[in-house]
């Protein structure tokens, strides 16, 4: 299996992809309002959100599904981009040394599964922490191998990596997952082929609906579950910070909070999911913690929850859907 020394190659070939010059001889593209109707059509029906996977009811008779997952990223998102400060590197590890144990002791405490997607180098670098995710029954699914920006790689390079963190994820857990997150949720053109070709049950990358919904790619149902994500559920864009950017938290927990159970209060009075996507180096924090286990609280007092991983959101509604 091909491990550490082809980290250093995608990180260096994302960056030359990012910086690379055009190509002087290449022609200018058109600007969209040149396109016909064919080429303005292609890409919106490349990948597309088809018939809505709505159970008349969730199991047990409850009324919203709830689908906490927790993106293990550390220190790949600054490998990805070539950056090793040890400033940086150390926030990243923060996930691991502070961040998991908080996450893993409140879900115990709750009894709650969730979905913890992990890109192949953070498995490597924490194994242990791999282990701790596993014997504790929850869902392990893809996340890149390295946090790898999709849309910036030939397609070859990114199915090998996608392939690679399969592997290596099943290696160290002893389970194929079922399921992939795309890293920043970015989507190639060739994405959805590779998802299908590697027989993923689920997809949780796209934002088409509040829903599980069927994709489409170009007209035909492809059977693959997408489990939308969005970013006002998610905890990067109100906490993050780049040092050498505007990006700045924004927003206070109890801000955040407030959006979280509106949401989740609206998913419960439709019958729907409620799914969060959040990350041990970011919602870790002491503050955010205590934050999280107040939308616990209110979501176990409003009742009619279902707790479950993304698989098994993602086998029901596809086994159970109404339509």
């Amino acid at each position: 299996m091909r491990l550490f020394p082809f980290i250093g190659v995608v990180a260096a070939s994302a960056l030359f992809l990012a910086c690379a010059p055009e190509d002087q001889g290449a022609p200018e593209p058109k600007p969209a309002w040149q396109w016909t109707e064919a080429e303005w059509r292609a890409p919106i029906e490349a990948v597309r959100a088809g018939r809505r996977l709505a159970p008349e009811s969730w199991p047990g008779g409850a009324r919203v599904a709830v689908a906490l997952s927790f993106d293990f990223d550390n220190e790949t998102v600054s490998l990805r981009d070539g950056v090793t400060s040890p400033s940086n590197l150390s926030r990243g590890q923060y996930g691991s040394r502070a961040g998991l144990p908080r996450v893993l002791d409140l879900l115990e405490r709750r009894g709650i599964p969730a979905s913890f997607f992990i890109p192949a180098v953070s498995a490597l670098l924490y194994r242990d922490d791999v282990a701790r995710i596993v014997a504790a029954g929850h869902e392990i699914g893809v996340h890149g191998w390295i946090h790898e920006r999709n849309s910036l790689l030939p397609g070859d390079v990114e199915r090998r990596l996608i392939e690679q963190a399969v592997e290596t994820l099943t290696e160290l857990t002893g389970t194929r997952p079922v399921g992939l997150r795309t890293p920043s949720w970015d989507y190639s053109p060739n994405t959805l082929q590779i998802v299908r070709d590697l027989g993923f049950l689920y997809d949780s990358s796209l934002m088409a609906d509040d829903w599980p919904y069927e994709v489409v790619a170009n007209g035909e149902p492809t059977g693959v579950v997408e489990l939308p994500v969005e970013w006002i559920l998610d905890d990067a864009p109100y906490f993050g910070f780049s040092r050498y950017t505007a990006i700045r938290p924004h927003s206070t927990p109890d801000d955040v909070l407030s959006i979280w159970k509106a949401e989740f209060d609206v998913a419960h009075a439709e019958g729907g999911m409620f799914l969060l996507t959040m990350h041990p180096h970011v919602i870790g924090h002491r503050s955010r913690m205590v934050m999280l286990e107040r939308l616990i609280d209110h979501m176990d007092a409003t009742g009619g929850v279902w707790y479950a991983t993304h698989e098994e959101v993602a086998r029901y509604a596809l086994e159970n859907a109404a339509e």
